[in-house]
């Protein structure tokens, strides 16, 4: 069983340059919410809707912005953002094994393959020709690493992820199990009724510090590659259809859908079950609520939204019968509007009295 990790209070306020409020000897061996942390154990105050548990918390500290901590009468690490403050120590307690480098005698490896000697290749894995690996990459059991692919140094691939041909990961890259990148796309043409396959000849490029959710796919491009830009964040069960390009440090949760040669921006936020109809634009910093069907271009920054809010399914239903009546309740205000008008003064149904 692994030992935890233990670090005083004043080690951890020295290396988040946090003010201290308490003893700098008091032991801290892992992390916990408010509600459930214990003695040892140190927590965070980041949305004001746990606020009523900090008075109650059994926390050996708690990292608190200036104003929370202001009247709590326990110890504490003072940050201006403790929910950053708490991502940069969740690394301290991480319990994820450390590969070892070297490569499992089941792997199976192309000769002229380029594997760096600190990199660690996993029970199983398949590694095919003209591969190159960075220095200190993870292979996880079951990874299938395909012709020509590169992965750039301190790269980490959960077992069980699939790279196709010609796919090129920047550095320090996360990919979690299930994930398949570079995937034929969905291209085909229609002859009389007969589809034909189109061969996907391009590439999938990921920038550095990409991370990749579980069963999530990235589709290859048709004839350029599909590119996701630096600092990319994709959560779970995401779909990304073939020359879809991504800008820098755009994130998405999970089950989105982007349809083929559609162009993210910089820095965007797509929510939960986000889709994006193909071949359409989204400028930087734009926000797209969760379950939002985007079917034009965003050129403007800003938050975006579709559908309806969350009913009871009586209320739904009557909202949905009322939508059905939109149409003829449009052509009836339209002949109204046509009366009104021969009556007013002028013949302007818009003009004010």
């Amino acid at each position: 069983m692994m030992t935890a990790p233990v670090f005083t209070l004043g080690q951890l306020a020295e290396r988040l340059g946090a003010t201290l409020c308490g003893a700098e000897g008091t032991a801290i061996s892992g992390l916990a919410t408010l509600q459930e942390a214990g003695p040892g154990q140190l927590t965070f105050l980041a949305n004001p809707q746990y606020r009523k548990f900090l008075a109650d918390t059994r926390a050996a500290a708690v990292l608190l912005t200036p104003a929370d901590a202001e009247g709590y009468s326990g110890s504490a690490l003072v940050v201006a953002n403790p929910y950053l403050a708490y991502a940069e120590l969740s690394h301290l307690f991480d319990p994820k094994p450390k590969a070892q480098p070297g490569i499992h005698p089941t792997a199976v490896v192309a000769e002229d393959a380029k594997v760096d000697p600190s990199a660690s290749v996993g029970a199983y894995v398949v590694i095919e020709s003209g591969v190159q690996i960075g220095a200190g990459v993870t292979l996880g059991a079951h990874c299938v690493v395909g012709a020509r692919t590169v992965i750039g140094e301190g790269g980490w691939l959960a077992p069980r992820v699939t790279l196709y041909h010609d796919v090129i990961i920047g550095k320090r890259v996360v990919i979690q199990s299930g994930a398949v990148i570079g995937g034929e796309g969905f291209g085909f043409a229609n002859e009389k009724g007969v589809w034909q396959k189109i061969a996907q000849i391009g590439g999938v490029v990921l920038g550095d510090d990409v991370e990749v959710g579980a069963n999530t796919t990235i589709d290859r491009g048709a004839l350029s590659n599909t590119l996701i830009g630096n600092g990319v964040k994709l959560d779970n069960q995401i779909m990304i259809a073939h020359n879809v390009q991504i800008g820098d440090n755009t994130a998405m949760a999970g089950c989105v859908g982007i349809s083929g040669s559609t162009k993210i921006g910089r820095n965007c936020m797509i929510a939960g079950g986000v889709g994006m109809v193909g071949h359409i634009e989204v400028c930087d910093n734009v926000f797209v609520t969760g379950m939002t069907m985007v079917t034009r271009n965003i050129t403007e920054p800003g938050a975006y939204s579709s559908g309806t809010a969350m009913q009871t399914a009586a209320e739904w239903k009557k909202s949905a019968a009322r939508i059905r009546q939109l149409d003829d309740m449009a052509r009836r205000l339209q002949q109204l509007e046509k009366r009104l008008a021969a009556v007013t003064p002028g013949g302007d149904a818009s003009s004010e009295a």
